[in-house]
Formats: structure tokens, C-alpha cells, sequence
């Protein structure tokens, strides 16, 4: 591949990962003070849980801190309720030059355990910073 192109998840890599365990990057019960007028938690809450595990995974890779630059494709497929337990997953996506795509999945569990739905899932793009919080290189894995 090019100097400067982003490498890009093959349908290969794509089929390991799904066959593969994965932890959740972050676990998280939503309060009562996180729902909306409809008995919903807040989109903007879910959306902030997922930046925050997104940057988690971000950080990891660049070796330092990022920032969020970009969300793309977010959409919300169901509601959560109070007192399901969120987990966000997280994988890095594509790497460019400065900049990183992680796709997000939170997966709500519910019915104390017996159920999971899928309630959303996104594509962050984030920017690796340097001392002067300007674009800096990602370091090859």
C-alpha cells in the first residue's frame, strides 16, 4: 500500500472480528436523571459514552492523545431504557496519515440479562495531537 493511504478492513478482517470475542471498551448504566420527556436516555448521552470509548481506543492506537474531528453514519436503531446495562465496543476502523476511523456498537442488555438489542452505532474520525495539540503522525502498529 502507498505511504499516505488509509488501510482499510477487508472483508477478511471484518469476518475475524466478528468471530472473535470482544470486550466492551466501556460498561455503563444509564440514571434516571439521563432520560428524555419520552422515558428514553438522552441520544446526547449515548452519543457522549461513545466518544468517550471511541477516544479510549483512539488514544490507544496514536500512542497519545486525539481528538474527535468527525461523526459519521450515527444512527439510532433502538431506544434505551432505564436500567439496561450499555456496553459500547469499539474497533479502529481505518487509519490515515494524522487520522483514525473507529466504528462504535453499543448493545444494550436488558430483562436483567436474558436480552441484548443493538440500540446504536457509529464512525468516529479522530485526529492524533502533538505537544501543540496540532496533527500529528500515526505510528505504524
Amino acid at each position: 500500500m502507498p505511504a499516505g493511504e488509509p488501510a482499510t478492513v477487508t472483508d477478511e478482517d471484518d469476518k475475524r472480528m466478528s468471530e472473535t470475542p470482544r470486550d466492551p471498551i466501556l460498561r455503563v448504566v444509564p440514571g434516571p436523571t439521563d432520560i428524555n420527556a419520552n422515558g428514553h436516555i438522552f441520544g446526547g448521552w449515548v452519543l457522549s459514552q461513545m466518544d468517550i470509548a471511541a477516544g479510549i481506543v483512539a488514544s490507544r492506537r496514536a500512542r497519545g492523545p486525539v481528538a474527535t474531528v468527525a461523526i459519521e453514519a450515527m444512527e439510532f436503531i433502538a431506544p434505551i431504557h432505564v436500567r439496561d446495562v450499555i456496553s459500547v465496543f469499539a474497533v479502529i476502523e481505518r487509519v490515515g496519515r494524522t487520522s483514525m476511523g473507529v466504528r462504535i456498537e453499543v448493545v444494550a442488555t436488558r430483562d436483567l440479562g436474558t436480552t441484548e438489542v443493538k440500540v446504536t452505532e457509529g464512525l468516529f474520525t479522530f485526529v492524533a495531537l502533538d505537544a501543540d495539540n496540532r496533527p500529528r503522525a500515526v505510528q505504524p502498529a
